[in-house]
C-alpha cells in the first residue's frame, strides 16, 4: 500500500514498488480525484482508496504501508499503519519530532514490524563515489566533507510547503536537509552542531536555504548547504584530506529519469547515456586525474527491503539512524533560528 501520490510517492515509490519482483503495488491511497485519475492511467492493477480503512477492506491481506505524505503527517499515519500490523516504509524526514520517533521505533519493535526511513540519496551515483573513495584511503585521513544540494526554484509550488514551518517539517533543514545530514553521518559517524545559518529569503515561515557545520566524533567537520533561491550552485561534493582531495559537480540523474518516466530497470543506461563519463576529479593541484561517477542504484532500496522481510539480511536503514537525523535537525533549529 502506498499512502500519497504527490511527487515522492508518484515519482520514487511507485515505481520503484512495482519494479521490484517480491513487491506489488496493491493499493495507492489518495484523496485527490486528480491523483487518482493518475493512479488509475498509470497502475490499472491497483486500488485507490481514500483511507487506510478503505484500502485494508478492498485489499485485506496488506503487510506494506509506504507513506509518501506531507512531514507533519508520517508520525501519526505510520502510527496507525503499525497498529493495523504493517510493515512501514516513511519518506524522509522519518518524522518531524525525535519524541515521536521513538515511540514509532518501540510500537515497531513491540509489534515485531520492521519501520525503515526511505534515505535514497545514499544509493546516488556521486555519494556512492564519494564513499568508495573515502573507504579505500584514497584522499589520507579526511578533514574537511563539503556537501551541497542546491537549486532554482523561486516559488513554492506545494501549498503545505508554503505554510509550513519547522515544527510541522517545513523549511529546507527538513527536506533536502535530511539528506546531507544523513549521508554526512553515514560517511563519518556521530556529529553534534556546531554552527548553523538558517535564512528566510521569501519571508515565511521555513527556512530557504541552510548553511551547517557538524563536528563528528573522529575529527572530521562537515559543511553542509541547502537551498532552493541558488542561481549559481555548489560543487555537489568537495572532499578535502591529508593526502588528497575530490569534487563532484552536477547532480544525481535518477530522481529527473524517473519523473520523465523512465523505468527503474532503465535508469543505468539512461543515465550513463546523459551523465559524462567523469564529473569529478581527484588528486592535488597539478596531479589530478577524472573520478568516474557511476549511475546510481535507487532500486537497492527496495531490494534491500524485501531481503529484510524475508529474513535475509538488516534493513537498507535503520530507523535509529534516521532518528538521530531528526535529532540534529532539532537542535539545529533550536540554537540556531534562523533570519
Amino acid at each position: 500500500m502506498l499512502v500519497g501520490f504527490g511527487h515522492g510517492g508518484s515519482v520514487f515509490h511507485a515505481p520503484l514498488v512495482q519494479h521490484d519482483p517480491g513487491l506489488d503495488l496493491a493499493v495507492v491511497v489518495t484523496r485527490s480525484p486528480e491523483r487518482g485519475e493518475a493512479v488509475r492511467a498509470a497502475y490499472p492493477s491497483a486500488v485507490v482508496a481514500a483511507t487506510l480503512d478503505d484500502a485494508l477492506r478492498a485489499v485485506p491481506d496488506l503487510g506494506l504501508a509506504v507513506i509518501a505524505t506531507p512531514h507533519a503527517t508520517h508520525a501519526p499515519l505510520t502510527a496507525e499503519a503499525l497498529g493495523r500490523g504493517l510493515h512501514v516504509v516513511v519518506d524522509k524526514p522519518f518524522v518531524v519530532h525525535a519524541e515521536d520517533g521513538v515511540r514509532l521505533v518501540d510500537a515497531a519493535r513491540a509489534a515485531g514490524r520492521l519501520l525503515v526511513p526511505f534515505h535514497n540519496r545514499r544509493w546516488d551515483g556521486d555519494f556512492l563515489a564519494v564513499r568508495e573513495a573515502v573507504l579505500a584511503g584514497a584522499l589520507g585521513e579526511v578533514r574537511l566533507f563539503e556537501s551541497a544540494m542546491e537549486s532554482w526554484k523561486p516559488s513554492i509550488r506545494k501549498p503545505w510547503k508554503r505554510a509550513a514551518g519547522p515544527a510541522d517539517g517545513g523549511g529546507v533543514l527538513y527536506d533536502l536537509g535530511s539528506h546531507l545530514i544523513d549521508q554526512a553521518l553515514t560517511l563519518f559517524g556521530p556529529a553534534v552542531p556546531e554552527y548553523a545559518e538558517l535564512r528566510h529569503d521569501r519571508g515565511g515561515a521555513a527556512e530557504d536555504s541552510a548553511f551547517v557545520v557538524l563536528r563528528h566524533d573522529g575529527g572530521v567537520t562537515s559543511h553542509l548547504h541547502a537551498g532552493s533561491l541558488a542561481p549559481l550552485t555548489r560543487p555537489r561534493f568537495r572532499v578535502t584530506g591529508t593526502q588528497g582531495g575530490l569534487e563532484i559537480t552536477g547532480v544525481d540523474p535518477q530522481e529527473a529519469l524517473l519523473a520523465a518516466g523512465v523505468p527503474p530497470e532503465g535508469i543505468a543506461n539512461a543515465a550513463r547515456a546523459l551523465t559524462e563519463p567523469a564529473r569529478g576529479v581527484m588528486g592535488r593541484d597539478g596531479d589530478t586525474r577524472a573520478l568516474v561517477v557511476g549511475p546510481g542504484r535507487y532500486p537497492a532500496f527496495y531490494a534491500g527491503l524485501v531481503a529484510a522481510l524475508e529474513g535475509d539480511g538488516p534493513p537498507p536503514v535503520p530507523a535509529d539512524q534516521a532518528l538521530d537525523v531528526v535529532r540534529l535537525i532539532e537542535r539545529i533549529h533550536a540554537a540556531y533560528p534562523g533570519r
